[in-house]
C-alpha cells in the first residue's frame, strides 16, 4: 500500500495509468460490457463501482484539456432510456478534481465499441448500472 494512493487501485491499474500517454483512452466498463471482445488489455476491478474508481483515479490522471470531450459515455439504444442518476453520480465525483471539465459526450453503442478497440485499456468493474461505461482521455500532466 502506498501513501496518498487509493487502495482501490491495483498495481496493474497503476501501471496502466502511468504508461498511458497524452490522448490515450481508458474505459471504465460496467459488468455487462464485452471488454474482452474488443480489447486485449483488460484489467479486472470486480466488486468496485465506477464512481469509486473515478474517485481513486482522477487525482492521479489529468484529463485532456485539448479536446472537446475528454469524457465519453454510451447513448441509450433506440427504445431504451438512460438513468440520469448514473451520469450525475459520475459527474459528482469528476467535479471534485475537474470542476471545469467539458460536459460528457454521448456516442452510439457501436461507435463506443470502436473506441474500445483503440483504447489503451479496459477496466471491467462490478458496476451494474445500465450504460455505466465511461471513457477517460488522458491529458498532459501539468508541471509543478
Amino acid at each position: 500500500m502506498l501513501k496518498g494512493i487509493s487502495p482501490l487501485l491495483s498495481p496493474e491499474l497503476l501501471s496502466v495509468l502511468y504508461r498511458m500517454g497524452h490522448g490515450d483512452e481508458i474505459i471504465l466498463a460496467d459488468a455487462h460490457f464485452p471488454g474482452e471482445s474488443f480489447n486485449n488489455r483488460v484489467l479486472r476491478a470486480d466488486g468496485l463501482c465506477v464512481p469509486d474508481l473515478l474517485e481513486a483515479i482522477l487525482p492521479l490522471l489529468e484529463l485532456d484539456a485539448y479536446v472537446k470531450a475528454p469524457l465519453i459515455m454510451m447513448q441509450a439504444v433506440e427504445g431504451d432510456v438512460l438513468d440520469s442518476n448514473v451520469e450525475a453520480s459520475y459527474l459528482h465525483v469528476i467535479h471534485k478534481t475537474n470542476p471545469t471539465v467539458a460536459p460528457i459526450e454521448r456516442i452510439d453503442r457501436f461507435a463506443f465499441y470502436e473506441r474500445t478497440k483503440e483504447a489503451f485499456a479496459v477496466v471491467m468493474t462490478g458496476e451494474t448500472a445500465k450504460y455505466g461505461n465511461i471513457i477517460l482521455k488522458k491529458g498532459v500532466t501539468p508541471v509543478g
